[in-house]
């Protein structure tokens, strides 16, 4: 009798350190140190370089529907043009935003990059403005006028002045005009070339200064109200997100392309910047 009830209790002991093994076996997570569920949840990080404004926004407005996709929007902001494009190719950034395709396209070669565009987002017209004068008319002789310092946008700088009639270019625009390139000139105006973040804080040492959008709307100024004339609304200069040919195509930068150039940006943009930014998708 006791032999039979000893080898009962062993059984039952057998069958329950069994199923204990089991359930531990099941809750033990996959190889690798994370069971698949737990991976699923884990956002990607994603860091990308931007000017402040309108970039910035329209990337911390994206922030929230990102983040429900599983990628976490880290946002590194810059006042200038070079480093965004640097720290992107030496992988410190994983993207950027804040650049037109002919500005990208220079860099490339001058700083034998091999960053690519992954989608163009807005347009910002380049404008000219001045706190001394009220129309082109006004500018007297020898009239100095501020442009940014960087070929491509110098070079659309002085196709805006062509087009306004303030000076003539050996060809119409010019994407890499210098001030060389200038064949007439009937005002006499002075050309400065400044670093194009500067242009609005100096904006009272010109009698006229051709600015970039972004840098306009970053020191509150207008560009519907304040800007004497702008480019049209049509032309090759729309923003981009960039990336590297190694990250180009990852399912990160893919959510991060089309957040960006979703019908909710699209309104984000007309709302917010009424005409100064234009979506370009």
């Amino acid at each position: 009798m006791k032999k039979g009830l000893f080898a009962l209790l062993s059984l039952i002991l057998v069958v329950a350190l069994a199923a204990c093994g089991s359930k531990n076996a099941e809750d033990k997570p996959a190889a690798g140190g994370e069971n698949k569920g737990t991976e699923a949840a884990t956002p990607v990080t994603l860091t990308v370089g931007a000017t402040a404004v309108p970039h910035a926004e329209i990337l911390k407005h994206i922030q929230p529907a990102l983040e429900k996709e599983g990628v976490k929007l880290e946002i590194k902001e810059f006042s200038d043009y070079v480093q965004p494009n640097v720290q992107t190719f030496q992988k410190q950034l994983d993207a950027n935003f804040f650049q037109h395709k002919p500005y990208l396209d220079d860099e490339n070669k001058t700083r034998n990059m091999d960053l690519v565009p992954v989608v163009a987002v807005h347009v910002e017209p380049l404008g000219a403005y001045s706190k001394k004068v009220k129309s082109v008319d006004e500018l007297k002789d020898g009239a100095v006028v501020g442009i940014p310092n960087d070929k491509t946008n110098g070079g659309r700088a002085l196709s805006l002045l062509a087009k306004n009639g303030l000076i003539k270019l050996k060809q119409d625009n010019m994407i890499q005009a210098t001030v060389k390139d200038i064949v007439e000139n009937p005002k006499n105006i002075k050309i400065k070339e400044l670093d194009a973040a500067m242009l609005p804080r100096q904006l009272d040492q010109f009698d006229l200064a051709v600015i970039n959008t972004n840098y306009a709307l970053d020191s509150g100024i207008d560009p519907v109200k304040e800007a004497l004339f702008m480019e049209d609304k049509d032309n090759p200069y729309a923003n981009i997100l960039v990336a590297r040919p190694d990250n180009k195509d990852s399912d990160a930068i893919k959510k991060l392309a089309a957040a960006l150039t979703s019908d909710d940006v699209k309104k984000f943009i007309e709302d917010k910047y009424k005409g100064a930014v234009i979506p370009a998708f």
